[in-house]
């Protein structure tokens, strides 16, 4: 499985780009992933389409947007672009405008790119780490960061003094949800993952990340949903509870959903 830094090589990192908008923003980032063979231009298209069609949900976090659309034959092979802008544009996001740091990604199939989502979502996660990646004066310093990253372990932390697992079957589903299931729900599926194995219930709860249309199909064999605002939105009501994370890379928020998803 690929690492990040596999995935994210030096050529498709460009630091403090000028974007007169989001769309240019995002144009930007799917020239990167042309420019290194990893889509074509109608790739680049199809992410503007997805937030025009579900709107800013893939800013995640903060100043930060994960652009992306479905796999398709736009997408040549399996890989991500960075750019950072030299002002930061609005996306329309409620509560993270402006953007000011733009990862795409453009994946072949669900699964080839999860290892380097997760180093990443630590990375992020993480303040220091956090700011070094905004903060990097180069793109090879940038590189140098994420290489380091791929053999990092997630450190250990407190869960619940009562780490036994919730309560009913043994084992529960969580899904986390997007508009395309490959990208933002993948954020946050590795950001719970995280959560559950500080508590010790990884064993109990499984996570899988998908997309809004086969959510609704789903919901009926998972115990809880959890997704952005806006596709809380497009889902509805779908007989289970839908707790909307704002930050995707927030280890705290998403602890704190988990908490109140199970009353613990």
């Amino acid at each position: 499985m690929a690492t990040l830094s596999e995935l994210l090589p030096v050529e498709a990192v460009r630091l403090d780009v000028p974007a007169a908008d989001w769309r240019q923003a995002v144009r930007t980032a799917g020239e990167l992933l042309v420019a290194t063979g990893a889509s074509t231009d109608e790739y680049t298209a199809e992410m503007i389409r997805n937030v025009e069609d579900n709107g800013p949900y893939i800013v995640i976090a903060p100043g930060f947007a994960f652009a992306h659309a479905r796999p398709s034959p736009a997408v040549l092979r399996t890989g991500m672009a960075w750019v950072r802008l030299a002002e930061p544009v609005p996306f329309g996001h409620e509560s993270h405008d402006p953007v000011s740091l733009v990862v795409a990604l453009a994946a072949r199939d669900a699964g080839a790119h999860t290892a380097a989502m997760a180093s990443l979502a630590r990375l992020l996660a993480r303040p220091d780490t956090e700011q070094g990646l905004r903060d990097a004066p180069t793109p090879e310093a940038l590189h140098l960061l994420l290489a380091e990253a791929d053999g990092e372990v997630p450190g250990a932390a407190t869960g619940p003094s009562d780490s036994s697992g919730p309560s009913g079957p043994s084992v529960q589903k969580i899904l986390t949800v997007c508009g395309n299931g490959v990208g933002t729900s993948l954020f946050l599926k590795n950001t719970l993952e995280q959560v559950l194995r500080r508590w010790g219930w990884e064993r109990n709860i499984t996570v899988e990340a998908t997309d809004t249309i086969s959510a609704k199909g789903k919901a009926a064999e998972a115990a809880a949903i959890l997704t952005s605002r806006e596709i809380a939105r497009t889902l509805g009501d779908v007989g289970i509870p839908v707790k909307v994370v704002e930050d995707f890379t927030s280890a705290t928020e998403v602890d704190r959903t988990l908490r109140d998803t199970y009353d613990v």
